[in-house]
């Protein structure tokens, strides 16, 4: 019988032959080693490791779960709010504080206001200090209040009224300057001044005595155009221990007065006799002028009698 040959992809091969992809297929499969009994490993995370796993996820949750109760527990304590927290308000025109803040840390502010009804307090267990500093960082001036003194340490000083601007007061290292219009000293031991003092008007209180002393020293008033000393509804008096002086140098002391008194004068008496016991009482006297300048007394006569009564004079 003759044979049939079948062409398969341009191959002439006989019938009942294998393709070559089949005999390498077959050829592969019978090389490779049959195990009887093969065995299956499990894919995954079991036993003990398993259990810490779980375990860790547990304990991550239950800190998430503290984590969002303590910050929703601070933001209700702190008030938080969109405008702010607590006492503090973030608004257009800066950052307001209601009630008592403390700063445990420099406060740097450009200005600070306090409500329109209440005053502001600004408090320290030791001292409150405010400076000042200039572009470069140098203290230009600074306010120290404390429990014992306040201290201002700047160039100049000054206290200013709350209308018009009127510098009331005011201090450097040249002068110090009061603007007020009356200067009041309540003291009882009055104004202390170490040195001269200028001034072109000294009053006392209406009903109060005017009273200039020095207690060890003397007091000296001098004026390029005189001292004037008025005491309109009331008396002048000067008293002193030892010697009063008046004297004008090109002038003249001129006592304007209805009454001139004089008292105390010594009266002198006659060198050649005295008067006698049954002589009438003098009450007429007669006011001499030694050559020295002291006064005296000297009884009136028919005509004067200063020389006869000049003994006094020696005793000058």
């Amino acid at each position: 019988m003759d044979e049939k040959w079948i062409i398969v992809n341009e191959e002439v091969r006989r019938p009942g032959a294998m393709t070559r992809e089949q005999y390498i297929l077959a050829t592969q499969q019978n090389s490779l080693p049959r195990t009887e009994n093969p065995q299956f490993y499990p894919v995954g995370i079991y036993g003990w490791r398993k259990r810490c796993l779980y375990f860790f996820v547990l304990l991550l949750l239950v800190t998430m779960i503290v984590n969002l109760a303590m910050t929703i527990w601070i933001l209700k304590v702190m008030n938080f709010t969109v405008d702010g927290m607590g006492n503090l308000r973030v608004t257009k025109k800066g950052i307001r504080l209601e009630g008592i803040s403390e700063f445990l840390l420099p406060l740097y502010v450009k200005e600070i206001n306090s409500r329109k009804d209440s005053p502001l307090v600004l408090q320290s267990d030791r001292n409150v200090t405010v400076n000042a500093r200039n572009h470069i960082g140098q203290l230009t001036g600074q306010l120290t209040v404390g429990a014992d003194a306040v201290e201002a340490q700047c160039k100049r000083f000054e206290v200013r009224a709350s209308e018009g601007g009127k510098v009331l007061f005011s201090a450097d290292e040249d002068e110090i300057v009061i603007g007020a219009d009356r200067l009041k000293v309540t003291g009882t031991e009055g104004a202390v001044f170490g040195h001269s003092v200028e001034t072109p008007h000294i009053r006392a209180e209406p009903s109060q005595d005017l009273k200039l002393e020095s207690p060890t020293r003397s007091l000296v008033m001098e004026a390029p155009r005189g001292v004037q000393i008025n005491a309109a509804a009331g008396d002048l008096k000067a008293t002193c221990r030892k010697e009063l002086h008046l004297q004008s140098t090109e002038g003249e002391i001129f006592l304007n007065a209805d009454t001139i008194r004089l008292g105390n004068l010594p009266v002198g008496s006659f060198s050649s006799s005295s008067p006698s016991s049954s002589a009438p009482r003098q009450t007429i006297y007669e006011l001499c002028v030694c050559p020295n300048g002291k006064l005296y007394l000297s009884p009136a006569g028919a005509s004067s009698t200063c020389q006869s009564s000049s003994n006094i004079c020696l005793w000058s």
